[in-house]
């Protein structure tokens, strides 16, 4: 069977395959439990009135239009959300670009000229502490209304909870910036993980026996410095390997680089794009007395690596 087509919609651009759709609204940075108990919802609905199910998201992330001067930690850049939006079974999203233009707009003439006007949306899904519209005026309350007004369902969803608590992405934020991956993971559903093309780093580690596929994060990462456990993927193929994050103290060249050393692989990945997953915690960054001294630790971080990820089995994100 060929694979489920994806359809991504951006901004005025009209797609026939996803007017009529039940859409979920929302951020959905980090596609976490939370939302994803949102997309089911809306998938359920969908299956009921026989119409698509998309999305219906924003990029950037408002709050770095709001507050452009602070660095907001994303857990998922655009790319990361949509591969993984598109993981959970919905037929497309719908990519709103925020600027001053959509933050003007009222919350009456979003439901109007957007979702109704535009998109002819047969049900709107959300989660119970979604705002949209102008001074975040568009409150649940008001879309239920707005949708018997003009004819769709609404449905707004409970707190997704773990252990008590409402899943979120500020708790993820939270547990990444501690090197907590188990907690971060049960949150998300899934290991976190980054994808980037691989630079040219300064060889140190060839050098010293440990090749390393180098990659520059986003300078707002608020992952925790330090050494893990990982799973890469490359060209269809997964491969196990340890990686730091961090400045290096031996070697501090004042840049924030993740440097992932692959186990049992041999090959040139300048230029091209990885997934890495982080799947356990091993250290904090060190400052060794001696090359020697860092050679054997990273000897032990590497046997620490492979248990840690032969307990782990295939663990992987959806993507």
């Amino acid at each position: 069977m060929a694979p489920k087509r994806f359809l991504v919609v951006r901004d005025n651009a009209l797609d026939g395959a996803l007017r009529g759709a039940v859409l979920a609204m929302g951020n959905f940075d980090g596609v976490h439990r939370g939302h994803q108990a949102v997309i089911a919802s809306a998938l359920d609905r969908a299956k009921g009135l026989g119409k698509p199910a998309a999305v219906l998201t924003f990029e950037p992330h408002p709050r770095a239009f709001f507050h452009p001067g602070e660095p907001l930690f994303r857990l998922t850049d655009e790319a990361a959300k949509l591969r993984l939006l598109k993981s959970t079974g919905l037929d497309g999203a719908v990519v709103l670009t925020f600027d001053a233009a959509l933050a003007s707009v009222t919350a009456e003439e979003f439901v109007a000229r957007i979702l109704v006007g535009r998109f002819a949306l047969s049900a709107a899904v959300i989660g119970f502490n979604f705002h949209f519209g102008k001074n975040r005026a568009g409150s649940p309350d008001f879309l239920a209304a707005q949708g018997r007004r003009f004819g769709f369902g609404v449905e707004v969803v409970a707190p997704f909870t773990l252990d008590g608590r409402p899943v979120s992405s500020g708790p993820i934020r939270d547990a990444l910036a501690a090197g907590r991956l188990d907690q971060a993971a049960a949150l998300l559903g899934f290991p976190w993980f980054v994808s980037g093309a691989v630079i040219h780093g300064d060889k140190r580690g060839r050098e010293l026996g440990f090749p390393t596929a180098n990659l520059r994060l986003d300078a707002a990462c608020g992952l925790r410095h330090g050494v893990y456990a990982v799973r890469v993927v490359h060209g269809g193929r997964r491969y196990d390997g340890v990686a730091n994050f961090g400045r290096r103290p031996m070697f501090d060249t004042g840049a924030v680089l993740l440097e992932i050393f692959l186990f049992d692989f041999s090959g040139d990945l300048y230029g091209q794009t990885i997934d890495v997953a982080f799947i356990g915690w091993i250290r904090e960054e060190e400052d060794f007395g001696s090359v020697d001294e860092l050679v054997r630790r990273m000897r032990k971080d590497s046997r620490q690596a492979r248990e840690m990820l032969g307990r782990a089995g295939n663990t992987f994100p959806p993507i």
